[in-house]
């Protein structure tokens, strides 16, 4: 018999039973459907998250002060400072896109109609650069409002709208800040929302860093933030960073230099060991299509025992049985399997279409790997039928009821 044979009596066979060749080959569509969606949902999920760990701050180092062996006097002399922050971009310019540090304090603000305490931001004009801040209205501080000490502010999004109703509104106007009048130059929001992980709050104002050291008892840059130009650099410059601040100052000062490698590795291993979870529920779905898949072809066998025998008894060659029963089997894996990428695909795409701002990547590996898989399932589960009507005794077959 010839391959074009049997697939034309496979597919006859098939036909003739339609409904129960559907639900045969659901769980393979369904399989199928799943492992392309599960890696889609894979893939998305991790991009998304290590794009909004890196929109806080691209290739970003952060350090502080964090202890020392010192009495309090002497304290304040290993605290972070301007200095240093010099220093830091003296040393390393070449490597790095920018530095900046900041000064946090806080002063009561009346707002709708009461006094808050409200989070003052001091820093210069790299900080929005570093932090991935955006503009909403209005501009941000400049080279010339920090060397001039200009008593210049921006609000956040929320801060602005509770003051002044809006962000354009804002621009403009005059906020208090310990008992001085400020000119609000913009208004700005974090890229990625930190949530007040950071030292920017909902509600904060953000003034240059040479106004804000007269508000703060101590200099103290905390933290001080170095961007990398790039990312195979972000470990030598941490180390490098962390030995620059520890030979400015006092001996036993230590301070905690770090950056955000160890929480992208963490997302990315996350992202793996869920993506492994996930598929072995979706090989758990095929090797339950592929059990089906062989009951459904073994009961095919016993109802066609008499076809096969007389086949057989007119000179067929047991090879050419096992090859069309075994293509059955592979017809309705392949089939079922072609729909679930079918489906698979299909889905991500229209979300796009009709979310065109959301990117959904498809893993051209996961279709390959699905349909791969389709036909490993139907050649492995259909080659025990196929196997048992090749074998059958011609005339027993013949007399079979």
């Amino acid at each position: 018999m010839y391959h074009g044979e049997a697939l034309r009596f496979s597919f006859q066979a098939l036909r003739s039973n339609p409904v129960r060749t559907l639900l045969t080959a659901l769980g393979l569509v369904i399989g199928n459907a799943s492992v392309i969606l599960v890696v889609t949902i894979s893939i998305t999920s991790r991009d998304y998250i290590l794009d909004q760990i890196r929109a806080i701050g691209s290739n970003m180092i952060y350090a502080q002060y964090e202890a020392g062996n010192n009495t309090t006097t002497k304290v304040e002399a290993d605290f972070v400072n301007l200095s240093d922050l010099e220093a830091v971009r003296k040393q390393i310019s070449s490597r790095i896109v920018a530095a900046t540090g900041v000064m946090v304090n806080y002063d009561r603000i009346r707002v709708a109609g009461r006094d808050e305490d409200i989070a003052v931001v001091g820093s210069d004009q790299e900080y929005p650069k570093v932090r991935n801040l955006v503009l909403l209205a209005g501009r941000f501080v400049d080279p010339n409002d920090v060397a001039m000490r200009a008593k210049v502010a921006m609000l956040t999004e929320k801060l602005a709208r509770r003051l002044y109703g809006s962000q354009t509104a804002a621009v403009g106007q005059q906020i208090k800040l310990h008992g001085l009048q400020f000119d609000v130059i913009g208004t700005f929001k974090e890229k990625t929302e930190s949530f007040g992980l950071s030292e920017l709050a909902a509600e904060t104002v953000f003034i240059p860093i040479t106004v804000m050291r007269y508000f703060v008892p101590a200099v103290k840059v905390d933290p001080m933030y170095v961007q990398a130009r790039r990312a195979e650099d972000v470990e030598g410059l941490t180390a490098e960073v962390k030995s620059i601040l520890e030979s400015r100052h006092r001996p036993g000062a230590r301070y905690k230099v770090e950056n955000l490698s160890a929480i992208l590795d963490a997302a990315q291993k996350i992202s793996v060991i869920l993506s492994i979870v996930l598929l072995l529920v979706s090989a758990i779905a095929l090797i339950i299509s592929g059990i089906g898949i062989m009951n459904i072809m073994l009961v095919t066998v016993t109802e066609r025992t008499r076809e096969i025998g007389l086949r057989l008894a007119i000179g067929a060659a047991r090879r050419d049985v096992l090859e069309q029963f075994l293509a059955e089997a592979m017809l309705i894996s392949v089939a079922g399997g072609g729909i679930g990428i079918l489906i698979g695909v299909a889905l991500p795409l229209t979300v796009e279409f009709l979310v065109p701002e959301v990117h959904i990547p498809i893993s051209i590996w996961s279709v390959a790997i699905a349909f791969g898989v389709s036909m490993i399932v139907g050649l492995v589960f259909g080659i025990v039928p196929a196997n048992r009507a090749a074998r059958l005794n011609p005339t027993e077959a013949l007399r079979y009821e």
